[in-house]
């Protein structure tokens, strides 16, 4: 979303373009306004509750605006309380479903280990409607073509990792992740969707070729 029309349009397009083959629940994040409430948040001494609450807005903003731009092609916006309740209902009428990323513990978002920022994001929240409806499969669109061993845009020599076991890359303690870590702790206790897959949505083709069960991008599998 931050990077505007020029990669999110092709996107959404490729989306339409694949939604007769695959009905798809698109979770939606937050962006850069986060990260500025956050440093405000952080210098007012805001609990991670709170700021957990603030980020939300910001990532249902992003989605609404994306379903407003789907709407035409059959895809519904369901707020937080209604992804439960309607989300059934809705793809057996719609094509897709589009919704806020951030899962809805707000006030009660669960304390970090250090510090005070909201471990679970719109990585954590999009899995965990993957996992509790037992979606095929979830891939996450990123801005890298997947995991690396280090920061592959201020590390040349950082080396990609096509395929790992959860537990093996929790092992390998990485300096940086495309995901949430806590993404990570949910899939070694998944019960229904056992892998994600990550890729990088500013190629053009990427999103049709892992619908279709391609290997592309980084595997993460229990």
């Amino acid at each position: 979303m931050d990077r505007g029309r020029s990669a999110l349009l092709p996107v959404l397009e490729e989306i339409v373009a694949n939604q007769a083959q695959h009905r798809m629940i698109i979770g939606v994040g937050a962006g850069v306004r986060s990260r500025h409430i956050f440093s405000v948040g952080l210098d007012l001494g805001l609990p991670t509750g709170a700021l957990a609450a603030l980020s939300a807005k910001d990532s249902a903003q992003n989605a609404y605006m994306v379903s407003c731009l789907l709407a035409k092609h059959g895809f519904v916006y369901l707020e937080a309380p209604f992804v439960v309740q309607l989300l059934p209902a809705m793809l057996a009428a719609a094509r897709g479903a589009v919704f806020n990323g951030i899962p809805p513990y707000s006030l009660w978002e669960h304390p970090p280990l250090l510090g005070k920022l909201p471990p679970h994001g719109s990585d954590a929240g999009s899995y965990l409607v993957g996992e509790v409806f037992g979606a095929r499969s979830v891939i996450f669109l990123k801005d890298v073509d997947g995991i690396y061993t280090a920061d592959p845009k201020t590390d040349p020599s950082a080396e990609f990792i096509p395929h790992t076991r959860v537990q093996d890359l929790i092992d390998r303690k990485l300096r940086t992740l495309p995901i949430e870590p806590v993404v990570l702790d949910l899939l070694t206790r998944a019960k229904l969707v056992r892998s994600v897959r990550i890729i990088n949505g500013l190629t053009a083709g990427n999103l049709t070729r892992a619908l279709q069960g391609e290997s592309l991008g980084t595997l993460i599998e229990q």
